[in-house]
């Protein structure tokens, strides 16, 4: 059985992603989610992923998009855009 969820408008829905990013204990400073689309149900995050001057990840890279997962996670069950 699928769950309903709520709908919700993009700058609402990063306000509410940006404020569990910074309510996470495993959070590094300057993580920020600036953009989400919605594909299949599923809310993905976007923003800075601090890569190298090659372009290559870094170690911030990895813990940003640890970040967006665990976002994806909490909040995909919970709303839908509507915008």
């Amino acid at each position: 059985m699928q769950q309903e969820t709520q709908p919700i408008d993009r700058q609402a829905l990063l306000a509410k992603a940006n404020q569990l990013i910074r309510d996470h204990e495993d959070t590094l400073s300057g993580i920020e989610a600036t953009g989400v689309t919605q594909r299949n149900g599923v809310l993905v995050f976007s923003g800075e992923y601090y890569l190298d001057e090659q372009g290559l990840p870094t170690g911030k890279s990895t813990a940003v998009f640890n970040m967006f997962k665990y976002l994806a996670h909490e909040l995909s069950d919970k709303y839908h855009l509507i915008d």
